[in-house]
């Protein structure tokens, strides 16, 4: 009987994609890992992922990938921002504290039993600080992950189809809750959001967005496989529609109108409307950087409009949507006033924050009479991370969102594979969806939204950088350098004169 060799599992990086994809999967199912025991999984999960990696590169089966290095701008954010996050946890001088944070000094001396302390933190919360850090390091982990194990079209595809379908469990599992009355979310009956899909989330929202993010993977993965020949005749444009309709096209269209459905059985404001915004923004966005634009892609956009928005829409109550955004109005919404006092917590920490994850510790000081009940987190992320990390943190973030961002667009504009136009749309649509959905609410504190969008981040460089050929110049300028190399060996070893 032969036996398997010791060394099979570190033969490639083979497993360790799949078990990659396999994390992606699981993330949103225990309550979207919004919990100190799953998300506390999650980082166990991605450290061993990480430790498998090193690994592999030790024993010289991997080795760093072109997308790693051409996303140099966005991994010197992301270790800028790790770094900054460090400095929360280490205590130092008050007198520095004082010079640095003089708010953070003076609560640190309110707490303080005698006289004023000799050290200190820049963070109110140091413990909440640390559980912070240890989400960002994972998602920063996922993040580098993504640039080395999607490197090719094949791995492309099954990331993509690995979040279509998660987000279908979701978007079937949550529809039929609600439909049916059962009304249970992750093996408990839930106990808020009754009446509206939730899935394994507990927050209609971060569900909402989290089908926003696979709708955009989804239509990503339409336009690939969309043909850009145009047809001579009718009889050709009918069966090209006759094939589609035959074609696995057809199943993932059908799949996208399912999540659709799921999104607006949510009944959330900002996820429908982030939805269409993002991919009426992102389809002009095409227009203007793609050279050819197919007929078939606008036919998509159309369809979903007529399809999933007035006729889907229609029957599973749109219009219920379009009513609560209506009705919506600042006497009858909260976050307005929640956004407001945010903005007088940062006021007294603009530069470095009151500590990252500390803003339930610090809202409580600032929030008015007309505000109850407690609140963990601001209903609004740049609110948030300005509070806690300042505008030093909210630079880095940034800056780091920013240059993956500008990768989705310039693959949008310089690529020509299908595959990678679609990547890029999906990544560019992405991008704006949560951009807007951040304004009214708190998706990327959440480790499911948050994981899963690091991971598409990363597809922005990978849209722009796999299976792309060299320019002509500079395979000229290398094919000069090796012939004046190969001269001056002959010179070397030619006798002399």
């Amino acid at each position: 009987m032969s036996r398997m060799p010791t060394h099979a599992l570190f033969a490639d990086d083979k497993p360790l994609f799949y078990c990659f994809l396999g994390l992606i999967a699981w993330l949103p199912l225990p309550l979207a890992s919004h919990r100190p025991w799953a998300w506390s999984l999650m980082q166990v999960a991605v450290l061993l992922l990480a430790i498998y990696w090193c690994l592999l590169w030790w024993r010289n089966r991997v080795s760093i990938t072109e997308t790693s290095k051409r996303a140099w701008p966005a991994l010197l954010f992301l270790g800028a921002w790790l770094l900054y996050l460090t400095i929360y946890l280490v205590p130092m001088p008050y007198v520095l504290v004082t010079a640095l944070s003089p708010m953070a000094a003076q609560i640190h001396a309110e707490m303080y039993i005698t006289g004023k302390p000799y050290w200190a933190s820049l963070s109110l919360d140091r413990h909440a600080s640390w559980v912070f850090f240890l989400k960002s390091l994972s998602y920063a982990v996922l993040f580098f992950l993504a640039l080395q194990l999607i490197r090719d079209k094949q791995r492309i595809r099954l990331l993509a189809l690995v979040l279509v379908y998660s987000a279908l469990f979701q978007a079937v599992y949550g529809s039929l809750m609600t439909l049916s009355g059962l009304e249970y979310g992750f093996f408990f009956e839930k106990y808020a959001y009754r009446g509206v899909a939730t899935g394994t989330f507990v927050n209609r929202n971060h569900m909402a967005n989290y089908l926003v993010l696979s709708l955009a993977m989804g239509i990503g993965l339409m336009i690939a496989d969309l043909g850009a020949e145009k047809a001579s005749s009718w009889r050709q444009w009918i069966r090209g529609w006759v094939q589609l309709l035959l074609s696995p096209k057809a199943r993932l269209r059908i799949i996208l109108a399912v999540l659709v459905i799921g999104l607006i059985l949510t009944r959330s404001r900002m996820g429908n409307s982030a939805f269409f915004i993002s991919m009426t923004l992102s389809a002009l966005a095409a227009l203007l950087l793609s050279r050819q634009l197919p007929r078939s892609l606008l036919i998509l956009f159309v369809s979903f409009v007529v399809i999933d928005t007035f006729l889907l829409g229609a029957y599973f109550g749109v219009d219920r949507v379009v009513q609560r955004i209506s009705t919506t109005s600042a006497a009858t919404e909260a976050r307005d006033e929640v956004n407001r006092y945010s903005f007088k917590l940062w006021q007294d920490y603009k530069i470095m924050g009151s500590g990252a994850g500390s803003y339930y510790v610090t809202f409580p000081h600032y929030r008015g009479h007309d505000i109850r009940g407690y609140y963990d987190y601001a209903h609004n992320d740049y609110a948030q991370i300005a509070g806690e990390t300042g505008l030093l943190g909210l630079g880095l973030l940034g800056g780091f969102l920013l240059s993956s961002f500008w990768a989705a667009m310039r693959a949008q504009s310089v690529r020509g594979d299908p595959l990678m136009k679609g990547l890029s749309f999906a990544v560019i649509m992405s991008v704006v969806a949560l951009i807007i959905h951040s304004t009214v609410d708190f998706s990327l504190q959440i480790p499911a939204n948050a994981g899963t969008f690091m991971v598409i981040l990363a597809m922005g460089w990978v849209a722009l950088t796999v299976s792309r050929h060299r320019p002509h110049k500079r395979r000229k300028r290398r094919r000069r350098a090796n012939s004046e190399h190969a001269t001056d060996v002959e010179v070397a070893v030619s006798p002399q004169a």
